[in-house]
């Protein structure tokens, strides 16, 4: 009898907190429609999340910080937000939460509090966005990701807008195959919404969205003014070109401004790590790179260590999932062991984030090595760090640092931390950061100046969130922030 009624008011537990968490959907789908306000738990995406995906959130919320963030909690945080008037914004919740059950008792309300914590985003007019228009160049993984992360995010227009994706297919059954492609993934399942072809006009009618799908064999050779299109990012995922005379071709076509290289920029190209050196570029720069999907999950680990511990050497060893650089079947390939079999091999082959992450952290050139092997999976990808550093220092110690920086600070949104003994690289794809930090996996020495650190990283979708924000930041489309 006792069980039983334990089981009934679990379960009416239950049911009230998931009949919160429809009501969360529905106000944080009209914050992002109506007032281009998007709410976070933890840097966790929560529009387009079912009402079971909050409550998973939540759970995470509550075990990461010792706090009973309820949806219960965000939803009358999230309620009283819609009742003032305010400017585009990302908010984390989880942070307002957390200062909500610590402050609630000097507030006479709910809506007082968040007045108070957000007063300088109060008022439509203190904040202007002035949309930018974006062109896709290629649209292989990495392209047709961001078209969905575009498509995904674009709320009232007033940031990003995906315009144009260009390719060099010429028949008007390449478009269906292309909206296929973008329907369906192998790894990240069916799109959340709708893409119809205008065989007609050329283009995809995605979430209501007309996307112009352009034919072309250069860059140069574009007018994108002819499309409605001005002053427009191009966001080149070919990885064809490089360097800054073959990148600089796109500059050469009507209507485009900058542009921004999904891999590795090589010379002069500023390569940018969202979180880390933002404005590491001349105000008059129109060509950046988004470095490689690597750099991005290290450089926020390495950045923090650097800075609180000191590091004097390391190796990095990246184990990445195969890539369509790869041979499926052995055959030929011009560069050493790529040719034998992917999905059959684990493939040693050479990176080049040691030497990347000296151009985001110049203070650790020199002090690196790195090597890769490449391994039978899809997507998820690991990096294992092998640092010596400065001074002695304990497993909770490093830890703790990075745990912080995944609570608070500048690298808020590139850093989740793990607390699962079970975390394995299937767990991380689709993660919303550039990094998952496996801390139950972290290995001190005995005399605490050798670390080894495991960071696990959707080498696709988080980093293609990563090149999105470098997007936001060069295009000055960036909302306020409540993190």
């Amino acid at each position: 009898m006792v069980q039983e009624l334990t089981y009934e008011k679990q379960l009416s537990s239950w049911i009230e907190d998931e009949k919160a968490a429809l009501a969360l959907v529905n106000v944080v789908g009209k914050l992002w429609f109506d007032k281009s306000v998007e709410l976070l738990l933890f840097r966790n995406q929560m529009f387009d999340v079912s009402s079971s995906g909050l409550l998973s959130l939540h759970d995470y919320a509550q075990k990461i910080v010792g706090q009973p963030i309820t949806v219960e909690v965000t939803l009358a945080l999230a309620q009283a937000i819609s009742e003032i008037e305010i400017s585009p914004a990302r908010i984390d919740m989880g942070r307002l939460g957390s200062e909500w059950l610590k402050e609630q008792f000097a507030y006479a309300s709910v809506k007082q509090f968040v007045v108070t914590k957000l007063e300088k985003f109060i008022g439509r007019n203190r904040f202007n966005l002035v949309p930018k228009d974006v062109v896709l160049y290629g649209f292989g993984r990495i392209g047709r990701l961001a078209a969905r992360m575009l498509i995904g995010m674009a709320g009232k227009g007033e940031q990003l807008r995906l315009r144009a994706i260009v390719t060099r297919d010429h028949q008007e059954s390449d478009i269906y195959k292309r909206a296929e492609l973008l329907k369906n993934d192998s790894i990240y399942g069916p799109f959340q919404g709708t893409v119809e072809v205008d065989a007609a006009n050329r283009c995809l009618i995605i979430n209501g969205q007309q996307v112009n799908m352009i034919s072309a064999a250069s860059p140069e050779s574009i007018d994108y003014t002819q499309y409605g299109i001005e002053d427009a990012l191009v966001i080149d995922n070919t990885g064809v070109k490089r360097d800054r005379e073959g990148l600089s071709k796109h500059l050469q076509a009507k209507g485009v401004a900058r542009v921004l290289l999904t891999a590795p920029g090589k010379g002069d190209i500023p390569n940018i790590v969202a979180g880390v050196n933002n404005y590491a570029y001349k105000k008059d720069e129109s060509i950046f790179s988004a470095a490689s999907c690597t750099t991005n999950a290290i450089v926020p680990i390495l950045s923090l260590i650097d800075q609180a511990i000191g590091i004097e050497r390391g190796h990095i060893e990246s184990v990445h999932s195969y890539t369509n650089d790869q041979n499926l079947l052995d055959n030929y390939h011009p560069k050493s062991r790529r040719g034998r079999s992917a999905a059959q091999n684990l493939v040693i082959t050479e990176t080049g984030a040691d030497k990347a992450v000296a151009k985001v952290l110049p203070q650790l050139a020199g002090k690196l090595t790195g090597n890769a092997i490449r391994v039978p999976t899809p997507n998820g990808s690991l990096a294992v760090l092998s640092l010596q550093v400065a001074r002695s220092v304990s497993k909770t110690e490093v830890n703790e640092i990075i745990r912080q920086a995944a609570l608070s600070g500048d690298l808020v949104e590139q850093i989740k931390y793990s607390m699962s003994e079970e975390l394995v690289s299937s767990d991380v794809i689709g993660s919303q950061t550039a990094v998952v930090f496996d801390s139950p996996a972290t290995i001190v020495a005995q005399d605490g100046k050798s670390i080894v650190l495991y960071v696990w990283y959707d080498n696709e979708f988080g980093y293609t969130r990563q090149a999105l924000k470098v997007a936001k930041n060069i295009s000055g489309v960036l909302r306020l922030t409540y993190y």
